[in-house]
């Protein structure tokens, strides 16, 4: 027989047990109310915003649209004009570092950033990898200059 839920249990600071039912199937009806509970009742126990609890669970996130400043400017790769860079940006409500690999136009735009302390924002595929975040298939890369007016 498959599974539908997983039962997890964790004790308060007084004591007291708390369950969660986590529905393993995300196609059940009253999928997406159980995990409305389920994030409520997170964040009462773990005293916790949403946001916070949803960013540590979440690996990936399509299409995200990135603000930040430009941190670090790793060397260019000698055989094109690329490199990796890693910027501070807001996600899931939290200043996170963020490393990316930038090419041509894209790379010269952050080292603007960096040099003129210019903030930048993109859209990417946000993926975790290990403690930190990656934006990759980046696109629409540009300064965002109207801070200045």
């Amino acid at each position: 027989m498959e599974n539908k839920a997983s039962t997890w249990i964790q004790e308060n600071e007084t004591g007291e047990s708390v369950t969660i039912l986590l529905p393993l199937n995300q196609g059940i009806p009253g999928f997406p109310v159980s995990m409305s509970v389920i994030l409520e009742t997170l964040e009462k126990q773990e005293n916790r915003s949403q946001l916070e609890i949803i960013g540590e669970l979440i690996t990936t996130a399509n299409n995200l649209k990135i603000q930040g400043i430009v941190r670090l400017i790793h060397a260019p790769n000698t055989d094109q004009l690329s490199g990796n860079i890693i910027i501070f940006g807001v996600v899931f409500d939290q200043l996170r570092e963020i490393k990316m690999e930038l090419f041509n136009h894209e790379y010269i735009l952050a080292i603007k950033a960096y040099q003129e302390r210019f903030p930048i924002f993109c859209t990417g595929d946000l993926v975790k990898e290990d403690s930190g975040f990656v934006l990759k298939n980046i696109h629409n890369f540009a300064l965002d200059e109207s801070w200045k007016n």
